[in-house]
């Protein structure tokens, strides 16, 4: 029997790359995304059932999974792709766009799993890819809330890897760098600004532009696929997946340098001695 993933944010960027690369690899893919209607060249597909899943809505999650289910009998693989990143400095970020940012990398993610955990369970066997970030390991100026929401997806996910391993389920981290999607443009679309701040004026035009010539070196999304497709068929115990020459630099200056000597090192990478 063929394999069967569902993929969370498959409209776009590193979800519909890997919808394309699963189902190029004869697997049985659940492409889910907010808007399927708008989906014109998955839907193609004959292994490959586009269906609608909101991370917030609890139902909409159990109605895509019901539906996978009666479409392909089974499922094998969850990757947990959907996310979005809240940018600016934490002092122009509302209450608001805080919960947001949390409710959709975190609550979301462990929403899905919740969901999807009964059928590993009585299948007794089931994978778990989440997608998380370079970010999830490194604190970066300018996009602290989607860092802290990368970090507790993290801990979350290293912590259940445990639980999970006790009912013959596993789960892995990918943890790309930068990424040519339209993920970075539909984030600074909505960059947290405060016209009072101007203190921050300085920093922000400095580490933007910083940011912006690291992002002249980002990883392709079809890239960030092949490794959770790697991660998916391996058959190792790995945890972590790094993609991209900036996420293994940076991520081995993290755990190579004492925690004095990084900070140092990312003050001056970004101006700020």
């Amino acid at each position: 029997m063929k394999k069967t993933v569902l993929i969370t944010g498959s409209s776009t960027g590193i979800g519909r790359a890997a919808a394309l690369l699963f189902a190029e690899n004869g697997w049985n893919v659940v492409a889910t995304m907010r808007n399927p209607e708008q989906e014109k060249e998955l839907t193609q597909l004959g292994n490959v059932l586009v269906t609608s899943l909101e991370l917030q809505d609890p139902a909409s999650i159990h109605n895509s999974i019901q539906t996978a289910l009666e479409r392909f009998g089974r499922l094998d693989l969850l990757v947990n792709n959907a996310a979005y990143g809240q940018y600016g400095v934490f002092e122009a970020i509302t209450p608001e766009q805080i919960e947001q940012q949390f409710r959709v990398n975190v609550f979301g993610t462990m929403n899905v799993i919740r969901a999807v955990l009964p059928h590993f369970r009585q299948q007794k066997q089931g994978s778990i890819i989440n997608v998380s970030s370079a970010g999830g390991r490194i604190g970066i100026p300018l996009i602290s809330m989607y860092v802290a929401s990368k970090f507790a997806l993290e801990g979350f996910s290293e912590a259940l890897s445990y639980e999970l391993a006790t009912q013959h389920i596993s789960l892995k981290l990918v943890e790309p760098g930068g990424v040519d999607t339209p993920f970075h443009n539909t984030s600074a679309k909505h960059f947290a600004m405060d016209p009072e701040l101007t203190d921050y004026n300085d920093f922000i035009a400095s580490a933007t532009a910083k940011l912006g010539e690291m992002g002249e070196h980002m990883s392709s999304a079809t890239a960030v696929a092949e490794e959770i497709y790697k991660a998916a068929t391996d058959g190792s115990d790995q945890f972590r997946y790094a993609v991209g020459a900036d996420a293994k630099g940076w991520i081995k200056d993290r755990t190579s340098m004492d925690d004095l000597t990084f900070t140092r090192h990312m003050r001056t990478l970004f101006n700020l001695n």
